[in-house]
């Protein structure tokens, strides 16, 4: 019987190690970005998209009081003014399947997915994460970015325009 529970034990014990350095083993990748889009950057030969966020696409245009405006264009104009070619951290959460690594960035302590949505640049990606969605509120209810006007949200613009 006693033999039973030191096996147990030794069982819990390897168990517990293991989780616990999963927990601090997340892969970071780190370095000077370079913006491709409002929600996916470089560094060095990896292309890394922002988690659970989605941001109009490069040649997407929406509308303020009616007229047209390349929402695309200045998306990706408000990653690469973030950024300004300082070094940030990437912790990849996953890999897409466009082996696209999926991370959460941050420049010192600042969180860039996050930034991105509060500031209306991208909306919360909802279908992969609900992590953003206060921040979403936030741009909405101040008319920031995007949400100065209308919008096709990104993953329908994508659909429609294959």
């Amino acid at each position: 019987m006693e033999l039973k529970i030191l096996i147990f034990k030794l069982f819990f014990i390897i168990i517990f190690t293991l989780f616990i350095n999963n927990l601090h083993s997340a892969e970071i990748i780190g370095g000077i970005a370079r913006v491709i889009d409002g929600d996916t950057i470089h560094i060095k030969n990896n292309k890394i998209r922002l988690h659970g966020i989605d941001a109009p696409e490069h040649l997407q245009k929406c509308l303020i009081n009616k007229k047209k405006w390349n929402c695309g264009i200045e998306a990706t104009k408000f990653l690469k003014n973030l950024i300004k070619k300082k070094s940030i951290d990437c912790e990849i959460k996953d890999i897409d399947k466009y082996n696209r690594f999926i991370g959460i960035c941050f420049l010192e302590n600042l969180n860039i997915n996050q930034t991105i949505v509060r500031s209306g640049w991208a909306i919360a990606y909802r279908y992969y994460s609900k992590d953003y969605i206060v921040d979403e509120e936030f741009a909405k209810i101040n008319k920031s970015g995007i949400w100065a006007g209308e919008f096709e949200e990104p993953y329908s613009f994508r659909k429609k325009n294959r």
